[in-house]
């Protein structure tokens, strides 16, 4: 037990001394940054790591009150095809507004977004805005579940996911690249689209 312990914490001190020299801009895309980081090892060897930047966001599972779960389906290139996803996207200038909060929670190195359930915190008026946009429904109750880094040995994003209940009705704004269809479901409906492979 001690010697796993030791070998434990000698591991993290060497983790813990590995250091960036410099990260150049390789690529900036209509949304995210693309840097390539030099970094020194503990055994003092280069090696090259690749970064991507984009701005942090916010998904919300919204459930209306007939327990149904509101999802999204839409295009994506990426899988070529269409997913079906809860409503989610990129926080905006907007969302930081005159709440004296800290801008860089807009850029996606920045995990400290303060009080996730606060009114004012930039991840929760994202989430809010992204479901009504999307949707046309507006929670009037946000829980707060967790945020995420989906690609953590890529992406520096960080979404924070939500629960939205209460809705009511409000109005669509979709973005001109977003074509957009409502899915409902049961939570016995969703799970099974889970397991089959049809929510990924």
């Amino acid at each position: 037990g001690k010697q796993v312990a030791c070998s434990i914490i000698k591991e993290q001190k060497n983790m813990d001394s590995i250091k960036m020299i410099e990260r150049k801009l390789k690529y900036k895309g209509h949304r995210v940054k693309v840097y390539e980081d030099t970094m020194l090892t503990p055994d003092k060897n280069i090696v090259y790591y690749d970064y991507v930047e984009n701005r942090n966001g916010s998904g919300v599972l919204l459930v209306d009150n007939e327990e149904k779960l509101l999802f999204v389906k839409q295009y994506r290139n990426v899988i070529e095809g269409l997913d079906i996803e809860i409503p989610a996207g990129c926080a905006e200038r907007s969302d930081i507004g005159d709440t004296g909060n800290d801008k860089s929670v807009l850029r996606s190195g920045s995990a400290d977004a303060g009080d996730f359930m606060n009114e004012e915190n930039p991840f929760y008026i994202c989430a809010l805005r992204e479901a009504e946009e999307e949707t046309g429904y507006i929670p009037g109750k946000l829980t707060f579940v967790n945020y995420i880094i989906a690609a953590v040995g890529l992406f520096s994003e960080r979404t924070a996911v939500y629960i939205g209940t209460d809705l009511k009705k409000g109005k669509l704004d979709r973005d001109d690249d977003e074509y957009i269809d409502i899915v409902r479901m049961s939570l016995e409906e969703a799970l099974e689209a889970v397991y089959s492979g049809k929510i990924n």
